[in-house]
């Protein structure tokens, strides 16, 4: 009888990130809210915050129109230039509410977030399309991970358009709106931290 093979530690770790991710987005918030509390926000920083934030979600909404998850390996839009445009997305929202804060405490626990759960939960489910799609590696050799390349690939057959164009009825179901609801949130919570602190006398 073949024995089973083992899972290495970093699939055990892969498995733990994509169970604990969202859990610690509230801890991210929370810390969030912290700052707010013990430091006074200034327009300066929010604005120039909003550089990042709104080119991140609308990268998150327009992806959201063309992936069809676990149906097929989606290749056009903005999977044409980069892999992963949702977390791509998630990251320049994340740094700019950083910098909106100006806080580099802040800004460390977001990039240990990234490399302690998303660098792992990207390579797993690189692996499960890997599995599922035989055109992955053809596709992977081409589309970086994360750093957009500026010209979409062009598919083997030719057609650059293969899969359809952007869908609101996918933007729907995937609940992107979400995002910037979310962040719209943030900005008023940042702009009655102001208020806040200006009454206390900061």
């Amino acid at each position: 009888m073949m024995e089973e093979k083992r899972p290495t530690v970093m699939q055990m770790w892969q498995k733990i990130a994509r169970r604990i991710r969202v859990p610690l987005g509230f801890v991210a918030a929370i810390l969030y809210l912290e700052q707010l509390v013990m430091h006074k926000p200034h327009w300066a920083p929010i604005a120039w915050s909003l550089l990042l934030v709104i080119p991140g979600a609308a990268l998150r909404g327009y992806a959201a129109g063309y992936v069809k998850k676990n149906q097929e390996l989606t290749m056009t839009g903005p999977y044409a230039h980069v892999r992963n445009p949702l977390y791509v997305g998630s990251i320049l929202i994340a740094a700019g509410f950083a910098v909106a804060l100006m806080s580099w405490p802040f800004a460390a626990v977001l990039a240990g977030f990234f490399l302690l759960i998303y660098v792992p939960v990207i390579a797993s489910e690189e692996a499960f399309l890997r599995d599922t799609f035989l055109e992955f590696e053809w596709y992977c050799a081409r589309v970086p991970r994360l750093i957009p390349r500026i010209t979409p690939i062009q598919r083997p057959d030719g057609d650059r358009n293969e899969g359809g164009g952007f869908s609101f009825d996918l933007y729907r179901k995937h609940r992107e709106y979400n995002s910037a609801v979310g962040a719209a949130l943030l900005y008023l919570s940042l702009v009655l931290a102001i208020w806040l602190h200006s009454r206390a006398g900061h």
